[in-house]
């Protein structure tokens, strides 16, 4: 098994990926979440019907 060389916390490499504006805009936009809310109960809605049928 190869050596793992990067172990040192605190370098540039060990943090994660800043979220852009955008994304922080969609992960807190109200009317954003609402649509995603209702797409995923959508399908979890179809799926319960196809396993009733």
């Amino acid at each position: 098994m190869g050596k793992v060389t990067n172990r040192e916390p605190y370098q540039q490499a060990y943090y994660p990926p800043e979220p852009t504006g955008f994304t922080r805009f969609m992960r807190t936009c109200l009317l954003w979440q609402f649509v995603r809310f209702l797409h995923i109960n959508l399908k979890i809605f179809k799926l319960l019907m196809k396993s009733h049928g």
